[in-house]
């Protein structure tokens, strides 16, 4: 009598499974056509990252969620997420930071503070919503994508409100690289103070890198190491936040007052640790392995994002992301008016 309920269990699972790897097989097809996407002229500059978000949240709005691999996208869209965090760790050298860009770490302090500070103080006045407005806040201070990533589990945020600062953030980001591309020729400050620009003031790594390459190597290393300096602020700005969370939902009920703690920021920590300090100068480490753990870095983020988008409803959501895209536009032109005139 017991084999029939066995062999029931035995079937559920293999249905599990099923929707787990087909859901997470459904977040890397359309990562990967976000790939193929960023080849067409236009998303080229937009990246693989903004593409396949583009293409997520469409086929959301025509085909509706794929309830059928809700488990895998799930995965995708959390578990990949964090480890991609983990990951994108080795691309900051916690040396380099340190010793080369002490003097542009304090500015770095003070770009961070002033994106999200500002942004919310303009959200507040519009009336924006709150969620949407410190994501991308510290979307535009810090790192971009990564750093919404890695903040929104600690602000309890919606999922779909984090892909929607992600879009933000990927589309403003690449038009401001565009913009200080065109700028660069005619702006009133040598190349290596417009490299600094570039890395103090624009979003994402790529997009910096976008913006940068064009004046030359020593611009773009400078660019970089800028970055790298708020990469790097990522770290105590989740502990402030962790912090500030708590002190906020003290005297709630246990679970409004519980704040996990982001395991994933200690991964994060680590990798960097390792990247500077073992893999390389103790390790020895082909530029090859380290470009394909980029790769594939990259290809995960741009996976879980692909989870995320899938939960967007344009229709519900619209209203809620014009003003917080107000305000992050008027904040980075400011940000980038005042570190222009701090840096030239």
């Amino acid at each position: 009598m017991a084999q029939p309920h066995v062999h029931h269990i035995e079937e559920q699972q293999t249905a599990l499974w099923r929707k787990w790897i087909g859901g997470v097989g459904f977040t890397f097809l359309i990562a990967a056509l976000g790939y193929l996407l960023a080849m067409v002229p236009g998303f080229s500059l937009a990246g693989p990252l903004a593409s396949a978000i583009v293409l997520s949240v469409g086929y959301r709005q025509v085909f509706g969620y794929p309830e059928t691999y809700r488990p895998g996208i799930e995965f995708s869209s959390k578990r990949l997420l964090r480890f991609a965090i983990i990951l994108y760790g080795l691309k900051l050298n916690v040396g380099t930071v340190l010793s080369d860009g002490l003097g542009l770490l304090l500015l770095d302090a003070a770009v961070v503070a002033f994106a999200i500070l500002f942004t919310m103080w303009l959200a507040r006045v519009m009336k924006a919503d709150s969620s949407i407005s410190m994501l991308v806040g510290i979307g535009t201070g810090v790192c971009g994508a990564a750093a919404i990533a890695a903040t929104a589990p600690i602000l309890k945020t919606k999922e779909e409100d984090t892909a929607i600062g992600v879009g933000i953030i990927a589309l403003m980001g690449t038009f401001f690289a565009i913009v200080y591309t065109l700028l660069r020729p005619v702006l009133p400050m040598d190349d290596l103070a417009y490299g600094s620009w570039v890395g103090v003031s624009i979003h994402e790594v790529a997009q910096v890198a976008l913006a940068a390459a064009p004046a030359g190597e020593e611009p773009l290393a400078m660019a970089l190491l800028a970055k790298l300096g708020r990469v790097f602020l990522l770290i105590p700005l989740c502990f402030i936040l962790i912090f500030i969370m708590k002190r906020k939902n003290k005297g709630q009920d246990a679970e409004g007052a519980n704040v996990t703690f982001p395991w994933f920021l200690v991964g994060f920590i680590v990798m960097s640790i390792l990247g500077t300090y073992v893999f390389g100068p103790v390790i020895p480490i082909a530029e090859t392995t380290m470009n394909t753990v980029d790769v594939m870095t990259t290809f995960l983020l741009t996976a879980a994002m692909v989870g995320l988008g899938l939960k967007v409803d344009l229709k519900q959501l619209k209203e809620k992301a014009w003003k917080p895209l107000i305000a992050m536009t008027v904040t980075s032109v400011f940000l980038s008016a005042l570190t222009f005139l701090v840096l030239m």
